[in-house]
This record gives structure tokens, C-alpha cells and sequence, in this order.
């Protein structure tokens, strides 16, 4: 994005492409503002409605990571239709529109293209009040750090492509996926969090720097504190690594210190991307023990994993 000709100036633009947000924020007048993101997916589990079930969730957790409310919806669906039967897109929808019409999310129409992998999601449109807005550039020193989800639907994906993960743990990822953000985002505007943003293809600790760097602060992580799905250290273990595992660790870079401590197949899961995941909002002290006993009425493995600390070098530290 940096070649991106420099865009004119509007005043409008509560949350642009710079800071690498979840979504972009547009004001509309002084008590409403547009949320808007597009995000698709390959395929993460065997079965066709779940998968469009999980994009969709995915896709909406943008704006729920924004503290925003979903309104219209567009599909973006690459498909191979010369190869495979267009009852499994069929499938596919239906999964997707099922997740739209719980959250009164109306679909107004898509796009579809004739592609070699399949890949689906959406472009989403959403509303928020333009002094409610969450974003990656809010986290202050001496807030706390609290994640909704468990991490390692990377990892135990890539355990179901390979037939290397077993029933209850495919169960449990595809259930932790299927946990919608939105009861995360009511409660972000009900205790006033300004700081967020949801732990997807970066990994967690890739999602952390980026909110370190767009908050300019140092972010510390307790590794013991981060909660883990069932089986995906046996799927580091077997070597059921996606490419993220290489990719993410060159984007972070020399951004985080590792504690020499940390087992290698917990700094694998720190970097595993993840589809449809948790939330990380930066919480004020006295607000984040009751943030987090609200936050486990629907999210049970929801956990404080670290503080915020001053400006710093490097931008995270895992303990």
C-alpha cells in the first residue's frame, strides 16, 4: 500500500489504510459513521456449510473488531466450476447467508469469478458512532490485553487437510470459529474500549504489532496466559505448519523479543494464522477484570494475555 499515490485529504476518513486497521471508518455526519471491509477465505474444514458459515464470521468480525454493527453484505466467491459440482457452492451460500440473516445482515448481491482455488467471504458495510470507534492506535500504557478465542485453527486446518487431526479437536476449532464477535463488540461499546483489533492471517503476535507500531507503544505478552485450542501443539509437533508459520515471522521481524524459555512449537502457535479468531482489545485496569467476566459469558477460554508498556524496543515482548 505505501505505493499508493498519496490520497487527498478528508476529514471524513476517521480510520483509513494506514494504520492497517480492520476496516476503514467513513463519518457521515457528527452521530454516524460507515464501517467498511472486504475479507475471504480458502477453505479451513471438509465440510461446505460450515466453511461458508466460518467466512462469514470472518468476514464480520472486521467490523465487530471496530466496535461496529454489520448492516449489507456482498459475496466475493472464487469457484473452479469446471471441475467441481456448483451444488458445493450451493452449499457454501447457504452457510454464509444462514450467519447473515442470525446477525440481520441483508446480502444485496456478490461477485463470482471462475478460479482454480476456491476462495469466498465479503465486502461488508456496518455503522457505528464516530466517538465509539475501536481501532488498532488507542492501546495506552498500563492497559491490559485481553483475547476472546484460543489460538491454532492454522495449524489443525492444515491437520484436516492432511487427515492428521482427530474428531474432538476438529470439533472444537470449528466450534471456537463459529463463535460469532458480536457479542464481543456490544460489550466494547458497553465498557467503552477504544483499542482492538481481531487476530486472523497475521497470527497473534502479528495482529500485536500491529498495534504496537499504530499505537507507538510496547506491547509485553505472557505466553503461559495465552489460551491454546486442544491438539493444535500436537499439529506443530507433526509438522502441520502452514505457510504463515515463515511468512509472519518475516513480517514481525526483529519486532519481537522471544523469551529463550518458550518451547518452539508455542512460538509456532503465536505465529499461527487463524480464521475467524478472537479479538484483542486493550483494556484500562479497573475496567479489564470486569470486562473479562462479561466477555467469558459467551467466550469461556477468554483470558488477559499481556499489558501495554511505554514506547519501547522492540515492539513486543513475549515472556
Amino acid at each position: 500500500m505505501s505505493e499508493i499515490p498519496k490520497q487527498p485529504e478528508d476529514s471524513n476518513v476517521l480510520v483509513g489504510f494506514d494504520k492497517a486497521d480492520d476496516a476503514g471508518v467513513y463519518r457521515l455526519r457528527s452521530d454516524l459513521a460507515l464501517v467498511q471491509t472486504v475479507d475471504f477465505v480458502t477453505p479451513v474444514v471438509d465440510d461446505a456449510f460450515d466453511y461458508g458459515r466460518i467466512a462469514a464470521l470472518n468476514a464480520l468480525n472486521d467490523v465487530w473488531a471496530m466496535a461496529g454493527s454489520p448492516l449489507t453484505a456482498l459475496s466475493v466467491t472464487c469457484f473452479p466450476y469446471n471441475d467441481l459440482e456448483v451444488s458445493i457452492l450451493s452449499k457454501i451460500m447457504q452457510g454464509g447467508v444462514s450467519v447473515l440473516a442470525e446477525k440481520k445482515v441483508t446480502l444485496l448481491g456478490g461477485h463470482s469469478v471462475n478460479n482454480d482455488q476456491i476462495m469466498f467471504g465479503y465486502a461488508l458495510t456496518g455503522i457505528i458512532h464516530p466517538n465509539q470507534v475501536a481501532t488498532n492506535t488507542n492501546a495506552r500504557s498500563g492497559e491490559l490485553l485481553l483475547l476472546t478465542k484460543p489460538i491454532g485453527t492454522g495449524v489443525i486446518s492444515t491437520g484436516v487437510k492432511f487427515q492428521k487431526a482427530d474428531r474432538f479437536v476438529i470439533e472444537e476449532a470449528t466450534a471456537t470459529m463459529l463463535l460469532s464477535g458480536g457479542e464481543a463488540a456490544q460489550t466494547m461499546r458497553e465498557f467503552n474500549i477504544r483499542s482492538a483489533t481481531d487476530v486472523t492471517g497475521f497470527g497473534l503476535l502479528g495482529h500485536v504489532w500491529e498495534m504496537a507500531k499504530a499505537s507507538q507503544v510496547q506491547l509485553e505478552i505472557d505466553s503461559d496466559k495465552v489460551p491454546l485450542l486442544n491438539g493444535a501443539l500436537e499439529m506443530v509437533r507433526q509438522n502441520m505448519l502452514t505457510r504463515g508459520d515463515r511468512t509472519n515471522r518475516e513480517f514481525v521481524g526483529k519486532g519481537v523479543s522471544l523469551d529463550s524459555n518458550i518451547s518452539p512449537e508455542l512460538v509456532s502457535l503465536l505465529y499461527d494464522p487463524q480464521t475467524a479468531g478472537g479479538i484483542l482489545m486493550s483494556a484500562p485496569t479497573e475496567r479489564a477484570e470486569p470486562l473479562l467476566v462479561e466477555l467469558r459469558r459467551t467466550y469461556k477460554r477468554a483470558a488477559i494475555i499481556g499489558r501495554v508498556c511505554g514506547r519501547g524496543t522492540p515492539s513486543i515482548i513475549v515472556k
